[in-house]
């Protein structure tokens, strides 16, 4: 039996509606550079999730999200707040310094979480010429932990950046599994807590490609269009992504994907918690089960169904569950795991 794995949900394939979308928008000649009738009612859809004054534009990848984002709205003078373990500090490959020319200010967190205070303590020396100057805000949602910010934490975030001139952006690469989580819709996560821009994930939740930048408050986005034909983000054939985008959100089936794999990832909790040799080492909130386990087991593991290693020194793995991981996966790698301990 082939085992999906659960090394990230970039794995997973394309959801058939979506790539039914893809077909449907491959007929006849279009309009270029998102002035199609599709990527039209994609965004009044976005704006619909997001605040009849949302501005969205899509773009290729997470990186280019997450990176336009910063620039728009950071001069190279000014820092960006994230955590220490976000993606924008360790898997962006430097791109936020790079092409956003941006200070990346690193601030502790739990599981993932940063808290006001830890925010604090590191958005000092304002007005000082000789440090970089706190702009931004940046809130990984779910965190890399699959961990959640609670919506009045971040509520909070957003009045305290605010009261100093500063914007809150959210990576939401995975936001939609956030939102099931949570049992709310995207602006209640966003726009109504005061959040500035948005980084929407797609590619992790059943679409091939595509991202979105979306802008919550009205003159935010400003060169924004410029910026990202200037950094090679400007597709012509728009209307591929705007199609998938339009299959995603403008129905259910975003939800359905987000809840099936946050299901999927409890029901893995639930099968490796009582497997004597393996600790679960985070909460699980979303599709992501972070757990230790004997270094030894590893390598045998990864045989039955491929996962990430977190962190080598303490066996740290983790298990990423996607919108097509199936119960017998999920079934088949815990048996796996009991062999193993029961074998030891």
């Amino acid at each position: 039996m082939t085992i999906h794995g659960f090394a990230s949900d970039n794995r997973a394939a394309v959801h058939p509606r979506i790539m039914a979308a893809l077909a449907k928008a491959n007929a006849g000649h279009a309009p270029s550079y998102e002035n199609d009738d599709g990527s039209a009612r994609a965004k009044k859809i976005l704006r619909r999730h997001f605040g009849a004054k949302a501005e969205p534009f899509f773009v290729f990848n997470g990186t280019a999200a997450n990176v336009l984002a910063i620039r728009a709205l950071c001069d190279s003078w000014q820092a960006t707040l994230c955590s220490e373990v976000s993606h924008l500090a360790n898997d962006e490959a430097g791109a936020p310094e790079a092409l956003a020319r941006c200070k990346l200010l690193l601030v502790d967190s739990r599981d993932g979480v940063m808290s006001l205070d830890h925010l604090k303590a590191r958005a000092g020396r304002r007005g000082d010429v000789q440090a970089s100057q706190p702009r931004l805000v940046s809130l990984t949602q779910p965190t890399e932990f699959g961990t959640l910010y609670e919506l009045e934490d971040v509520r909070a975030i957003c009045r305290w950046a605010h009261a100093r001139g500063m914007v809150v952006h959210v990576d939401g690469t995975r936001l939609v599994n956030a939102a099931a989580a949570l049992k709310t819709g995207l602006s209640a996560l966003t726009t109504e807590l005061g959040v500035d821009v948005v980084s929407l994930g797609g590619t992790k939740n059943g679409l091939m490609f595509g991202e979105a930048v979306v802008f919550l408050r009205p003159g935010l986005a400003g060169a924004f269009p410029w910026l990202r034909k200037q950094n090679l983000q400007l597709a012509s054939k728009t209307r591929f992504i705007a199609a998938q985008f339009e299959a995603w959100l403008g129905g259910g089936l975003w939800r359905e994907l987000a809840l099936h794999a946050n299901a999927m990832a409890a029901r893995l909790e639930k099968s490796l918690r009582g497997v004597p040799g393996i600790a679960i080492a985070r909460p699980v909130r979303t599709n992501a089960v972070f757990a230790r386990l004997p270094r030894s087991w590893i390598e045998p593991l990864k045989r039955t169904a491929p996962f990430y290693v977190w962190d080598e020194d303490t066996s740290e793995v983790r298990l990423m569950c996607a919108w097509d991981t199936r119960p017998r996966d999920v079934d088949a790698f815990a048996a796996a795991a009991r062999g193993l301990s029961a074998s030891s």
